[in-house]
C-alpha cells in the first residue's frame, strides 16, 4: 500500500531516528517467533528483492510527529527494496520507504503491551492490511489470531493455517524445532496447507537425502558384485 503523502525532505531520515525504543523483550519468543518467519522467507522467497522482513525494529509512521515511534515484534513490507545498501536498514521510516507494512506480528507476554486495544487502534489507522497477534500462554482462547483490514477495522479471519491472500501465504501453528526448543512455533504454508521448512530442516533434509543415494548406491554396488560385476568397469 503505498502513501499519498508527498515526500518532505526536511524530515529524518532512518540515519537520524533511534532504530528501536530501547525497550528489551521480556520473552524470548516474541524475538525468535518472528526469525523463524523471516528464515523461511529468506528461502522460499530468495529470488525476490522487493519485500522486507522487520523483527523488533522501529516504525516511524507519523511526518506530522516525526520521532513518534511503534515497535511490533515483526512485521512485512511489499514492494520495497529488500536491501538498500550495504549498511541495511536502521529503522523503517514511512515518508522514505512510502509502503505502509502489509503485515504486522505482536508476540503476546506476560507483560501485556496493548496487543488487543492501543496496537490495534494504531495499526489500523496507519492502514496495516494484515495484523497478527500470537500469544502463547493463552489455554482456552485462540493462541493465533490474525485480522483483515475492511473500511478501517480489523476483521478476524477465520481458520488455520490462515490464508493471507495479498502476501499469497499462509500462516499457521505447527509443533517443531527452531535452534534446538522443541515447541509450538508460527510458519507459512502453501496454497495446499503445506508448512515450508526452515532453513535448518532444509539442510537436514538434503543431507537425509544424499545419505539415502549413498546408501542406495552401496547397495546396487553390492548387487553388481553378486552378479560378477565390477561396478567400476561400467
Amino acid at each position: 500500500m503505498l502513501l499519498n503523502y508527498n515526500p518532505r525532505h526536511c524530515l529524518p531520515s532512518a540515519e537520524d531516528l533511534p532504530d528501536s525504543d530501547d525497550t528489551p523483550v521480556d520473552n524470548e519468543l516474541q524475538d525468535l517467533i518472528p526469525h523463524v518467519l523471516k528464515d523461511i522467507l529468506a528461502l522460499i522467497w530468495e529470488e525476490r528483492m522487493d519485500w522486507y522482513f522487520g523483527v523488533d525494529m522501529g516504525i516511524y509512521y507519523d511526518p506530522e510527529n516525526p520521532t513518534e515511534v511503534i515497535v511490533p515484534d515483526g512485521f512485512l513490507s511489499l514492494g520495497v527494496p529488500r536491501i538498500i545498501d550495504s549498511d541495511l536498514r536502521l529503522s523503517y521510516v514511512l515518508w522514505d520507504e512510502l509502503v505502509i507494512p502489509t503485515m504486522i506480528l505482536e508476540v503476546v507476554s506476560q507483560t501485556r503491551r496493548g496487543e488487543y486495544t492501543q496496537k490495534k487502534e494504531d495499526y489500523a489507522k496507519m492502514g496495516v492490511l494484515y495484523y497478527v497477534i500470537y500469544n502463547p500462554l493463552r489455554k482456552r482462547k485462540a493462541r493465533l489470531e490474525v485480522y483483515q483490514l475492511n473500511n478501517g477495522e480489523y476483521e478476524l479471519l477465520a481458520g488455520e493455517p490462515v490464508w493471507l491472500s495479498e502476501i499469497d501465504l499462509g500462516i499457521g501453528r505447527e509443533i517443531g524445532v527452531y535452534q534446538g526448543v522443541e515447541r509450538e512455533w508460527l510458519y507459512w504454508y502453501d496454497r495446499q496447507g503445506k508448512r515450508y521448512l526452515t532453513s535448518h530442516e532444509k539442510a537436514r533434509e538434503a543431507q537425509q537425502e544424499a545419505l539415502q543415494a549413498q546408501e542406495r548406491a552401496k547397495l546396487l554396488e553390492e548387487r553388481l558384485r553378486s552378479l560378477g560385476i565390477d561396478p567400476h568397469e561400467l
